[in-house]
C-alpha cells in the first residue's frame, strides 16, 4: 500500500507522538510493536508534519529520532497538525461541497428529496451516487454540528445552512484559547476560517502534549455532561498490560505544574473514586446512562478538601494522614510566605511570628506533598508526618543527600530537625 500523509487512524499517530516527543529517544529497533514498515510509515508522516521539530542523534548504538520544540519561539502548538491531516474520501468530501452548495442558496430551506434532484442534476451521468440513507444521516450530523439548521413544515423537513457568524474580532480570544485549553484544537481550527495567526502570547511553560489526548478528552467530558457510564480501556505503560474498567467519570482535572490530565471517576468494582492519567487511556465507550452520578459527583466534592494532587488513597488506604513543617525566613524573604499562602491549596498556613511560618494539611495521600516541600528544604526547621514509614523516608532522603554532597553531623544538615 503506497504512503499517504493523511491520517485514517489518529490512534496510531497517537502512539507514535508520545513514543517520539513525550518518551522519546527510541532506536528503531526497539519499536517492537508494530512492523519496521509501519515505524518507517509513522515516522514520514510526522516528519511531513512536524519536519521543523523532527530531530536526529547518533549514537554508537544508531539513530534515535524524536521531537523537539521550543516554547521560547514555537507560539502556536505544532501537534494540531495531526488533527488537520484526517484521511477522507473522494465520495465523502464531494458530497460535503455539493451540500454547501445547495443549502446555501435555500434561503428558506430546501426538503430532502430536492436535495436530493439537485445532487443527481449537479453529477450528471452517474447513477444516484449517494442514496437517500447517506444523505439523511449526512445531514442529521450537520445538524448536530449546528452547521445546518432543520425546521419542519407540515411533514416536511426543510434544511437550510446556519448563518456563520464573524470570529475575526475574538482572534485572540481564539489564539489564547487554542494554547491554554482542554481541547483548544478547536480554538485552532477555528483560526484557521479566518486565516489569522498573531504572536502576542508566550508561555513560560507551554504544556503542548495534550493535545494529542484530545478525543479522548472530548469524549470523557460528553459522558460527564450526559452523566452516563463509560467503558474505559487503559495501558499500563510499566506492566505492558492493556485492561477496561467500567467507571462514572466525574470530572476532569489538570495539573498547573506539569499540565498532565486526569480524570477523576468512580469504579463501581471497587467501590471507591480513583483517577485515571488521560495519556494512558486508549479508547473511551458508551455504557448507557448513569442514575446515581449526582451521589459520586457529591461524593468527590465532599473529598477534594483532603486531596492533594488526584489521589484518593495513601499508604494508610483511605484513612486521612496528617502532614506539617515550619519554615524560617530572612528578613529580606517576605516572598517565602506569600509563595507558602499561594500553593497551600486544601493545607493551612499559621505565620508563627515575623520569620516563621508553620504549614499543615489532612490529605488521604501525604506522600503527594513530598516533592513540593522538598522545595523548601533549606528553610525547614522541623516537619512531621503522620505516617511512621513516610516520617522515616523523608529523613533517609535527607541523609543520603547530605552524604552525597559530603555534609558531616553538625553542619547545614541541623538545618531539619
Amino acid at each position: 500500500m503506497a504512503y499517504s500523509e493523511l491520517i485514517k487512524n489518529f490512534s496510531r499517530i497517537r502512539d507514535y507522538m508520545r513514543e517520539f516527543y513525550v518518551y522519546g529517544f527510541k532506536y528503531r529497533d526497539e519499536y517492537t510493536k508494530k512492523s519496521a514498515r509501519s515505524y518507517d510509515d509513522e515516522k514520514r508522516r510526522m516528519e511531513s508534519l512536524l519536519g521543523d521539530h523532527m530531530r536526529f542523534r547518533h549514537t554508537p548504538d544508531g539513530k534515535i529520532v524524536f521531537l523537539s520544540i521550543d516554547s521560547r519561539v514555537t507560539h502556536h502548538n505544532p501537534l494540531y497538525k495531526a488533527w488537520k491531516a484526517k484521511s477522507f474520501t473522494d465520495g465523502d468530501i464531494t458530497l460535503h461541497f455539493i451540500l454547501m452548495d445547495i443549502l446555501g442558496d435555500a434561503k428558506d430551506g430546501i426538503a430532502l428529496t430536492d436535495i436530493l434532484d439537485r445532487i443527481y442534476e449537479t453529477l450528471p451521468g452517474t447513477s444516484r451516487p449517494y442514496d437517500e440513507s447517506t444523505v439523511r444521516k449526512k445531514l442529521k450530523e450537520y445538524v448536530s454540528e449546528g452547521i445546518v439548521r432543520a425546521e419542519k413544515r407540515g411533514r416536511t423537513v426543510l434544511y437550510r445552512a446556519e448563518a456563520l457568524t464573524d470570529i475575526a474580532p475574538y482572534a485572540d480570544i481564539l489564539d489564547f484559547f487554542s494554547e491554554v485549553a482542554p481541547c483548544g484544537v478547536v480554538g485552532s481550527f477555528l483560526l484557521d476560517k479566518i486565516n489569522v495567526r498573531n504572536d502576542h502570547f508566550a508561555f513560560k511553560h507551554h504544556y503542548i502534549t495534550a493535545a494529542i489526548d484530545s478525543e479522548i478528552l472530548c469524549s470523557l467530558l460528553e459522558a460527564v455532561g450526559d452523566r452516563r457510564y463509560t467503558v474505559l480501556k487503559t495501558v499500563s505503560r510499566r506492566r505492558e498490560r492493556i485492561s477496561e474498567s467500567r467507571v462514572i467519570p466525574l470530572r476532569i482535572m489538570i495539573s498547573v505544574q506539569s499540565g498532565r490530565q486526569y480524570l477523576m471517576a468512580y469504579v463501581p468494582v471497587f467501590r471507591r473514586i480513583t483517577s485515571f492519567r488521560i495519556d494512558s487511556i486508549i479508547s473511551v465507550r458508551d455504557d448507557g446512562p448513569c442514575e446515581c452520578f449526582d451521589v459520586f459527583r457529591e461524593k468527590l466534592d465532599g473529598i477534594r478538601n483532603h486531596i492533594w494532587g488526584v489521589s484518593t488513597q495513601g499508604r494508610s488506604g483511605d484513612l486521612i494522614e496528617h502532614v506539617e513543617f515550619t519554615i524560617r525566613y530572612g528578613d529580606d524573604e517576605k516572598h517565602i510566605p506569600k509563595r507558602l499562602e499561594r500553593e497551600k491549596r486544601c493545607g493551612t498556613v499559621e505565620h508563627i511570628d515575623g520569620n516563621t511560618s508553620r504549614f499543615s494539611a489532612d490529605v488521604y495521600d501525604a506522600e503527594e506533598l513530598v516533592p513540593w516541600i522538598r522545595s523548601f528544604i533549606c528553610r525547614i526547621t522541623g516537619i512531621r508526618f503522620s505516617d511512621e514509614r513516610l516520617q522515616k523516608q523523608f529523613e533517609g532522603d535527607l541523609e543520603a543527600m547530605y552524604a552525597m554532597y559530603g555534609i558531616g553531623e553538625g553542619g547545614e544538615a541541623d538545618a531539619v530537625q
